[in-house]
C-alpha cells in the first residue's frame, strides 16, 4: 500500500455547507475555531449553541444559519479535528518503511503531539462525546480504525514476512498503547518522567519491528 487511506472515510459526512465562498468558508471557520475553543474550555455540559454563538461574538441566528442544530455544529467539529489529525498522520505511515530511523520517527511524532496540552484536551472532550453519542462514537471508532488499517499497512511494507493476523494485531496494540499513553502524558490522568518514556519508546519500536 503506497499512500494511506483517505483521511475523509474515518469522519461524519459534514453539514450542509452554507456561506459558500471564500467569506462564507472563513466565517465558518471563524465559528468552528469558537465551537472548539468553548468545548476545551468548558466541556461538552456547558458546549452549547448559545455559548459557542458568544464566544464567537455573534448572534445565535448567525451561528444557526451555518450549523442550524447542535448536531450539525458536533458533526462539523468532529469531522475537522478527526481529518487535521488524519493528515498529520498519513505522511508518516505512508513514508518509505525500509529508511533508516522511520519507526522512530513515526513514535517519536506522534508522541511529539501529546505535548499539545489544547490538542489532547480536545481529544479528551471528542472520547467524552463518544461516550454519550452513538453517532460521534461511530466516527472515532471510523477515525482509528482507519489508524490501525495505516499501522499495518507499515508493518506490511517493513515486515512483509508476518503473517496478515500478526500485523494486525501488533497494529492494534500499537494504536492501544500511543493513544492511551495520550492521557497520562498530557497529564489528564498523571504526568511524564523520562525513565516511563523511555519503556513507552522501546515497547512502540518493538511493536513496529527493528
Amino acid at each position: 500500500m503506497s499512500t494511506a487511506p483517505d483521511p475523509a472515510s474515518s469522519t461524519p459526512p459534514a453539514a450542509p455547507a452554507r456561506g459558500r465562498g471564500r467569506k462564507g468558508a472563513e466565517r465558518r471557520e471563524a465559528l468552528l475555531d469558537a465551537a472548539e475553543e468553548v468545548l476545551v474550555a468548558e466541556g461538552g455540559p456547558e458546549w452549547t449553541m448559545r455559548a459557542v454563538a458568544a464566544a464567537a461574538g455573534v448572534r445565535l441566528g448567525h451561528l444557526q444559519y451555518y450549523f442550524p442544530t447542535h448536531a450539525d455544529l458536533v458533526a462539523a467539529v468532529l469531522e475537522r479535528v478527526l481529518r487535521r489529525s488524519a493528515e498529520r498522520l498519513a505522511p508518516l505511515l505512508s513514508a518509505d518503511a525500509d529508511t533508516p530511523g522511520a519507526a522512530a520517527a513515526v513514535v517519536t511524532t506522534l508522541l511529539a503531539e501529546q505535548e499539545d496540552a489544547r490538542l489532547m484536551r480536545l481529544f479528551v472532550e471528542v472520547w467524552a462525546l463518544a461516550a454519550r453519542d452513538t453517532t460521534v462514537a461511530a466516527a472515532v471508532r471510523g477515525f482509528y480504525g482507519d489508524y490501525r488499517t495505516q499501522v499495518t499497512a507499515f508493518l506490511t511494507r517493513r515486515h512483509p514476512d508476518l503473517p496478515e493476523e500478526t500485523r494486525r494485531a501488533r497494529a492494534g496494540v500499537f494504536v492501544m498503547l500511543i493513544e492511551g499513553a495520550s492521557l497520562f502524558r498530557s497529564e489528564v490522568a498523571g504526568e511524564r518522567d523520562p525513565a516511563t518514556d523511555e519503556t513507552l519508546i522501546r515497547t512502540a519500536l518493538a511493536l513496529l519491528g527493528p
